[in-house]
């Protein structure tokens, strides 16, 4: 299978590329601050078609597939970690859930404002003592005449201050393990729904993140996403994305990171001459684009099988989320190294990618969850 882009992909990724330099790149800085992306940066999200790839038209997206959601990653994360996370949770970790899971009224209710930019969408799996093992999730649907009732906490959850709606995963036969999950939508402002103050992060300043407190909170049954009990299976299917949304996401960071550190060396003068020039920090530059590379030839190969159906492509996500994501995070520290004192700086680009992409080795599964999926195919 070809990792090269055709077109039609090529000149969509000239568009985002483009978009990203004038609507998100000059919105960092206050985003950052203010702990969340500006409302017109959404709306020009949707009518950029950034938020709707993976609706169908009828529904107001635009119904591409896996390769165009993994450009929009990259080029996002080349601006900032925080502001992209945020856009790609709603459309594509939590959306999907919708638009491909949910009943009709669900999609006509939700999938144009999402896609649009108009709504923002969470999902609230993660909890306190259940991150990675989805299964060990303890919040409880106890069926109540035609609906159910949510009681439980949620802990991480990305864009809960800001969100419309959630989605929500709860046991609803918890002798069953993971055969008894099921999600649920549950709209903002529903009674016994509160959330947290947004929680202080490493990096990511930019993303809102919280926790999510269900205190009796009452879903009627029109309200099932999928099937009662099928919920595990949802997520984990959905899971296939977000991994290579995280894994896109990585190579953004390290596109970026080669190409700051590259333009700092060329004008950086030391030791008689620019840094550029000395052969240590050429092998460096090429040693860090060499990462570069394969992290992003990996995470298309795996945006193509996911997308035509390759039976091999769950291995190939957990080998594109592992490999990304560890090989940006030593080149953004390569590129703070080369930066030296100037990178440490708190406010410096650099400085923030360095912050943003160490979540990238935990969220969607931590590297020793990608290993254990790889490992099996040896038993």
């Amino acid at each position: 299978m070809s990792v090269l882009l055709d077109g039609a992909h090529r000149d969509f990724q000239a568009m985002c590329r483009a978009f990203t330099d004038k609507e998100v790149r000059p919105r960092v800085a206050e985003a950052e601050q203010a702990g969340f992306a500006q409302p017109e940066l959404w709306s020009a999200m949707g009518r950029a078609g950034l938020l709707g790839l993976m609706t169908p038209d009828d529904l107001g997206g635009s119904g591409r597939d896996e390769v165009a959601v993994t450009i929009v990653s990259v080029e996002l994360a080349r601006a900032a970690g925080g502001v992209a996370i945020g856009a790609l949770v709603s459309a594509y970790m939590a959306g999907t859930h919708i638009v491909e899971s949910g009943t009709d009224e669900h999609r006509q209710r939700w999938a144009e404002p999402l896609a649009s930019g108009e709504a923002v969408a969470s999902i609230a799996v993660t909890e306190p003592g259940a991150g990675s093992d989805v299964a060990g999730i303890t919040t409880r649907a106890v069926a109540d005449g035609d609906g159910f009732r949510l009681t439980g906490r949620k802990m991480y959850i990305t864009n809960a201050g800001h969100a419309d709606v959630f989605v929500v995963g709860a046991k609803t036969d918890p002798g069953a393990g993971h055969r008894g999950i099921t999600t649920f939508l549950v709209e903002a402002g529903a009674e016994g729904l509160s959330v947290g103050n947004p929680l202080p992060k490493m990096g990511w300043h930019s993303s809102d993140t919280r926790e999510v407190i269900l205190d009796d909170v009452f879903v009627s049954g029109v309200d099932v996403v999928g099937e009662v009990n099928r919920g595990f299976y949802q997520i984990m299917e959905k899971f296939q994305l977000e991994r290579i949304i995280l894994a896109a996401m990585a190579v953004g960071h390290a596109e970026e990171a080669l190409a700051l550190a590259t333009d700092y060396v060329r004008g950086r003068e030391a030791f008689g001459g620019r840094l550029i020039d000395k052969q240590v920090v050429r092998h460096q530059l090429v040693t860090m684009e060499i990462e570069t590379d394969t992290a992003r030839m990996l995470t298309f190969l795996a945006a193509e099988q996911l997308a035509v159906g390759d039976p091999q492509a769950p291995r190939t996500v957990a080998k594109a989320k592992l490999h990304a994501a560890r090989a940006a995070a030593h080149v953004v520290d390569e590129a703070v190294q080369l930066h030296g004192g100037s990178g440490y700086v708190e406010e410096s680009a650099i400085a923030r990618h360095h912050r943003d992409v160490r979540i990238l080795r935990i969220g969607g599964g931590v590297d020793e969850v990608q290993l254990d999926i790889l490992a099996k195919a040896f038993d």
